[in-house]
């Protein structure tokens, strides 16, 4: 290779390399939640519910932002500065709520990607004796034996590429879907019906963007990026890349399901009702380009939870994260077999997936709370606390928790009645 050619592969690797943060979010965010969440919103309202999308992933960036500066100069994450300044009782608090997150997206996801890998195997393959029991069991299988081994780097690329193929995919399909619609730019923003299970639909919308869990792990990952006060803006572009890209993606995965869906009149109740979302634009291949991104960025997804419980209970205690140790082993191990829950027991994994990512408004207010006045703390931020429109911006993010926390609450009672 001419020396030309190396030189510009390094320089693309490092700059890659610099954005390791954005790429982990778009990756953990841009999941089988969020695919799951912006289909159902799209097939069920259109447009009308891409104000949550924005107006999440607005104030998210705020959150990244203050959270990496907190990190950077302090040298400490996030879960051991709150212990350090709030306590042990309330920072226990919230990882625990974090481990109910953590634990129910697992069981959600694997759901949703064993009922799509089993639709999949009986429309193109003649193969009978496989069941969703025992393709959830292959993929858990798989997922501990890459932790045991050590060796997940491959295929967490591996699934990634599969996950930016149906994000491709669902870029093209927006586009085509506008491009050769015969409604009305307005008909893509229905009126929203009342009560249903719009509230909880809003909050899954919000929680798999705004997620505790993410946001904790952007302070695992700062640390780890090794950057300093040098780097604070290298960090500011990281947030808004992350969450520019996590925008697009998840709009036209919401344009896609209403051109496809929507207009269609399709209920989606199912995993396997959302494979018509990338159809007809993709033909015969839809079925199965939906099924690898899904594979893909529920594996991706599920992986990063095995490991971010033992992540939070490492800062909390401020001891390494040594997964080897086998307290870490056994709560992979636990984590992992709880994605066994629905395909041996039942239920809607749709709805279930939904229903975990609208646990996360439950304790964002109070990790906001947190955030603002640790980032206003001079003794631990010296030159570097919080200006003016820091924290407006903060202060307007925690009203819009406190609100998606009462959308959460009353989508749960709607769901419930």
């Amino acid at each position: 290779m001419p020396t030309r050619d190396i030189s510009i592969l390094n320089k693309l690797t490092t700059r890659l390399k610099g954005y390791g943060p954005a790429l982990f979010i778009i990756g953990y965010v841009v999941g089988t939640g969020s695919v799951t969440s912006m289909v159902i919103s799209g097939a069920k309202f259109g447009l009308s519910l891409s104000w949550a999308l924005f107006l999440s992933c607005f104030f998210t960036y705020f959150l990244l932002v203050a959270i990496s500066k907190l990190t950077i100069v302090t040298g400490q994450t996030l879960m051991y500065n709150f212990k350090s300044v709030f306590g042990r009782p309330v920072t226990l608090f919230i990882i625990a709520a974090l481990l109910i997150s953590i634990v129910s997206s697992c069981i959600g996801v694997m759901g949703v990607v064993a009922e799509v890998t089993m639709e999949w195997i009986s429309v193109k393959t003649s193969l009978t004796y496989l069941s969703g029991p025992i393709v959830a069991t292959t993929f858990v299988v798989i997922l501990i034996g890459l932790f045991w081994s050590g060796k997940h780097a491959n295929f967490i690329k591996v699934m990634s590429a599969l996950v930016g193929f149906m994000a491709l995919a669902f870029l093209i399909t927006s586009v085509l879907v506008i491009k050769e619609s015969r409604v009305g730019f307005l008909d893509y923003f229905p009126q929203l019906p009342t009560g249903d299970s719009t509230g909880l639909i809003i909050a899954g919308m919000v929680g798999t963007t705004m997620a505790g869990v993410c946001l904790a792990s952007r302070s695992i990952l700062v640390q780890e990026q090794g950057w300093s006060i040098s780097d604070l803006h290298q960090e500011n572009k990281d947030s808004m890349t992350s969450m520019i890209m996590t925008f697009v993606i998840s709009l036209a995965i919401m344009i896609s399901a209403t051109g496809t869906l929507y207009f269609s009149g399709t209920t989606v109740d199912s995993a396997t009702d959302m494979m018509q979302a990338l159809g007809p634009w993709a033909g015969d291949f839809a079925l199965t380009l939906f099924t690898l991104g899904i594979i893909g960025a529920g594996l991706s997804s599920i992986f990063p939870n095995l490991l971010l419980f033992p992540w939070l209970i490492a800062d909390y205690s401020d001891t390494p994260r040594n997964m080897k140790r086998p307290l870490f082993k056994a709560i992979v191990i636990g984590v992992a077999l709880s994605g066994l829950i629905i395909p041996l027991f039942g239920g809607k994994p749709v709805w279930i997936l939904i229903a975990s990512q609208a646990l996360s408004p439950f304790v964002m207010p109070l990790i906001t709370l947190f955030l603002i006045i640790l980032i206003n703390r001079e003794d631990l931020l010296k030159d570097y606390k919080a200006g003016l429109w820091m924290n407006i911006a903060l202060g307007a993010t925690l009203i819009f928790n406190i609100y998606m926390l009462y959308v959460a609450i009353r989508g749960f009672i709607d769901f419930l009645q």
